[in-house]
């Protein structure tokens, strides 16, 4: 069958193809060669800017036309090329030498690729599109999903709800100050996430610019590689690599990643169950169904998706964090098929992010359910007057408080005025005591 996307293997490229397509320019086939093919022209370019070779404007004006107007043709004609070279790295560097010709500049070809390995290519084509991925896709969703959880929180500031330690009642909250929970989460970790830089490999075949030394030994290559790969493509240059970069750096970028889906899960995971306690109804759209059977369901599928697409992502994550950073002596070619795979957990993260903002914006809260869920839980405020007894210096509260409420079916209103009017304390702290509710008790926290 020709590929399609009812023929894909993939959900990425089949059913979902629509939410994640735009990633074709980071991730796939095209973008790796395209990218391949923007690190060889600036390479060149930037051995001509250092006097390593005369270079004529045509060639320069060329080269720079092929990388800043590179299209799916120029990609289809490098794989040809791979079809008969079996090495695709080799292809982008005959494509360019073709180029060169045609534009009648002949003199120079052999400087494309000068002295470098496939992995100087590899290490730095992938680090770039990861990077302009992170910085311009996956970064700026993160920090609107969580503008739009910080707006959620001060729309429900004010509103108090039942705490649940243990999944049993417990001292109440704000329901904003529990968004902001999630806000300050995500929060720290896309800082400790922009913290990473973003490493690359340029070193020639074992990382000591041996081709480079012998070809030119006054020159400093170390300090021409650290200004190529910095100040031309904006990576960090590891100083001491193998064939490969080692990857570690990236590592802590897939780590990241992965914590912060954590994040997220747990997100929707309380979402989903403050939806099952009915804190929460959901807008319903005209012609869904909720259920083949059952008509009246309206099911919290949008936070169900999400964890599901975050758990493929953290498995390869996982994988990826792990493998990556390890590789037999100078090095093995495991590396190559895994970061092929590089875009499909961010993929799945993008699905993620599209169905929690899609939950979200259906959330509808239902007031009066939370404030019955206090009401019906009187209990909790004993926390209360045991600490106010407690610096009242009165015998034993804790232990008076527990009698009254623990393992009981019902604490009610009425059966904690009438524990409050048995104290033997004065009447100023008796009306203190009476004037703590549910509702009212739920404690201070930052502004936000």
């Amino acid at each position: 069958m020709e590929l399609n996307n009812l023929t894909a293997i993939s959900p990425v490229d089949g059913r979902y193809r629509k939410q994640v397509a735009f990633l074709d320019e980071y991730f796939s086939e095209y973008a790796l060669i395209k990218y391949r093919v923007l690190v060889e022209v600036e390479y060149f370019l930037f051995l001509a800017d250092k006097k390593i070779f005369k270079l004529a404007a045509k060639g320069r004006t060329a080269l720079r036309a092929v990388a800043d107007n590179f299209s799916i043709d120029n990609a289809q004609q490098i794989k040809q090329i791979e079809a008969v070279t079996n090495h695709d790295v080799k292809a982008v560097e005959y494509f360019l030498k073709e180029q060169l010709e045609k534009a009648g500049i002949t003199d120079v070809t052999e400087w494309i690729h000068f002295g470098l390995t496939s992995q100087d290519i590899n290490n730095t084509s992938i680090p770039l599109s990861w990077k302009h991925c992170m910085e311009n896709e996956y970064l700026p969703g993160i920090l609107n999903l969580q503008k739009n959880l910080h707006e959620l929180a001060a729309t429900w500031r004010d509103i108090s709800m039942l705490a649940r330690t243990h999944g049993q009642p417990a001292s109440p909250t704000k329901l904003g100050k529990e968004l902001m929970v999630f806000v300050e989460r995500i929060d720290n970790q896309v800082q400790l996430f922009s913290h990473i830089p973003y490493a690359a490999k340029f070193g020639g075949a074992t990382g000591n610019f041996n081709a480079h030394a012998v070809a030119f030994p006054a020159k400093n290559w170390v300090a021409l590689g650290n200004e190529f790969v910095e100040n031309r493509l904006s990576l960090q240059r590891m100083q001491f690599t193998t064939q490969i970069e080692h990857y570690d750096n990236l590592a802590a970028h897939l780590d990241a990643i992965k914590r912060i889906n954590n994040i997220l899960i747990d997100l929707c995971r309380d979402i989903w169950t403050y939806i099952s306690m009915d804190y929460f109804k959901q807008q319903v759209k005209k012609g869904e169904v909720g259920s083949s059977a059952m008509p009246h369901k309206v099911n919290p599928i949008d936070f169900e998706n999400a964890e599901g697409n975050l758990g493929i992502a953290n498995a390869l994550l996982e994988h990826l964090s792990g493998k990556l950073p390890v590789s037999r002596l100078q090095r093995d070619l495991t590396d190559s098929t895994v970061l092929r795979n590089l875009g499909v957990p961010v993929a799945h993260v993008a699905i993620a992010l599209r169905s929690i903002e899609k939950g979200l914006g259906k959330l509808l809260l239902n007031e009066a359910k939370l404030k019955q869920d206090l009401e019906d839980n009187w209990a909790v405020v004993a926390e209360a007057i045991q600490t106010i007894l407690r610096r009242e210096n009165y015998p034993k509260p804790y232990e008076a408080l527990k009698d009254l409420t623990r393992g009981k079916s019902a604490i009610t209103k009425t059966d904690i005025q009438h524990f409050i009017q048995s104290l033997n304390v004065s009447a100023a702290v008796k009306k203190e005591l009476k004037a703590i509710t549910p509702h009212n008790y739920t404690g201070v926290s930052p502004q936000y």
